[in-house]
């Protein structure tokens, strides 16, 4: 077929018309900017575009489709020429739903921890040789792409709770109509498109309405408002927990029928995992073979990520930005390194993270911390069009004693001073944000 992609420059876009050029298809595409490494790996595949911006020529009556990914506008002239001409229209997650609506879709959503259980499932699947397609929201190591495509009987998705195009104002999960699905929890989060903590619950009870009817819900009992509008639903649902498990010398396991040994830490992971391994029965894995499996999993890019350690000294990095996340990625690494001196170190760069309304959500999430950086760049206001944060507004909102940044100089100052620090005291240094830190080299 030939496809055209219309904001091809994302990380999941580029990754789709990657995946569905190595089917065959004849794929081009359009985007305003694209950024690395979709630059590299769109023009090591032939499929970057000549120059950027939109083309309205691109679109022509012999395309078997578009898809339309969520940076375009309502306004674009490739969108609308496509209109005009009448041309099938999916967004991705339309299209993601039409590739797999004869297979097993299996699910995974919630608030935090989406990425790194769905890697945490595609890693077994993978490990016990079973063959399945995947959409998941970050690169993970051992696989090429964050999209696959073939004739799988399986399909693992990452179900993102974020609008589905400029077209279709409705979260992407509403769109994939789970066999079986596991949800990690609801905190609020997206306050530009769900203006109230209700409203945003709300989104997940639609999802729930939208299960196959034989299909089944993994979830997080120990969130309350989750396993409320669980109970409600009208298919199986299963609880999960926080599984026994060990944390010796550094050294971690998970207590099952026997000690399975695992290679990353934090209570969040533990949760998520035992959820995976429930979510996994369904597709034949037993809980054994499943914690089998997870010994030499690392972990995804950016949760949790170790980017440096010597003697002394061990960094991470972490996308962590909603407050339940940063609350326990904090308290993840303060739990696994009891004896050592932690900075962390947390970028607002979010809409939600950057309204002054929303801050008092992160009341004492850094606590667990020795010493606790909130760091803005002013500028990202300017972007986002939004009113600035003052450094009060900030410390005010954490209510702990958190020191405000607003100057990437100083934040790198801070930062050596603590690196460079000599004693026989190990240190860790955690650094979360779903941006850069302004392109920041940290470690």
């Amino acid at each position: 077929m030939k496809i055209h992609i219309l904001a091809c420059g994302g990380a999941v876009m580029h990754n789709m018309a990657i995946a569905l050029h190595q089917l065959g298809h004849t794929i081009t595409g359009s985007d305003d900017e694209i950024f690395e490494p979709a630059l590299s790996r769109l023009k090591s595949t032939g499929i970057l575009p000549e120059a950027f911006g939109w083309f309205p020529e691109k679109i022509t009556t012999d395309l078997d489709f578009i898809i339309l990914g969520m940076h375009a506008r309502e306004d674009n002239p490739e969108l609308a020429k496509a209109k005009a001409l009448g041309l099938k229209i999916y967004s991705f997650p339309d299209y993601v739903y039409e590739h797999a609506k004869n297979k097993i879709r299996i699910v995974i959503a919630g608030s935090h921890g989406k990425t790194s259980t769905t890697a945490m499932i595609m890693h077994v699947l993978k490990k016990l040789n079973m063959d399945f397609d995947y959409l998941v929201g970050s690169q993970l190591e051992g696989f090429d792409t964050m999209v696959k495509f073939s004739d799988a009987p399986v399909m693992v998705i990452e179900g993102d709770e974020y609008l589905t195009s400029t077209l279709d104002r409705v979260p992407k999960f509403l769109k994939y109509k789970p066999h079986f699905t596991q949800i990690t929890g609801i905190a609020w989060d997206h306050i530009n498109v769900f203006p109230t903590f209700d409203n945003y619950v709300d989104q997940f009870t639609q999802y729930i309405a939208t299960i196959e009817p034989e299909g089944e819900i993994i979830y997080f009992e120990g969130d309350q408002i989750l396993s409320n509008i669980c109970q409600k639903a009208k298919v199986n649902i299963r609880a999960y927990n926080t599984p026994k498990y060990e944390n010796n010398a550094g050294s971690v396991q998970v207590i099952k029928d026997k000690a399975y040994p695992l290679s990353v830490f934090g209570e969040h992971n533990f949760q998520n995992m035992e959820g995976a391994a429930m979510l996994c029965e369904n597709i034949g894995i037993s809980i054994a073979d499943f914690y089998t499996a997870m010994a030499d999993f690392s972990g995804s890019a950016r949760r949790l990520e170790k980017v440096f350690e010597n003697n002394t000294l061990t960094i991470f990095r972490d996308f962590a930005h909603s407050p339940s996340k940063l609350k326990a990625t904090v308290e993840a690494v303060r739990n696994q390194f009891q004896d050592a001196q932690i900075m962390a170190v947390f970028e607002l760069h979010t809409f939600s993270s950057l309204s002054k309304n929303f801050l008092p959500q992160y009341k004492d999430t850094m606590k667990a911390a020795d010493k606790a950086i909130v760091y803005c760049n002013p500028h990202v206001f300017e972007h986002k069009k939004m009113p600035p944060l003052d450094k009060a507004s900030i410390k005010e909102g954490f209510n702990t004693d958190i020191e405000a940044i607003n100057n990437i100089s100083e934040l790198i100052s801070k930062i050596n001073d603590f690196k460079g620090n000599v004693s026989e005291q190990p240190r860790v240094l955690l650094l979360m944000s779903s941006g850069n830190f302004d392109n920041a080299q940290l470690w």
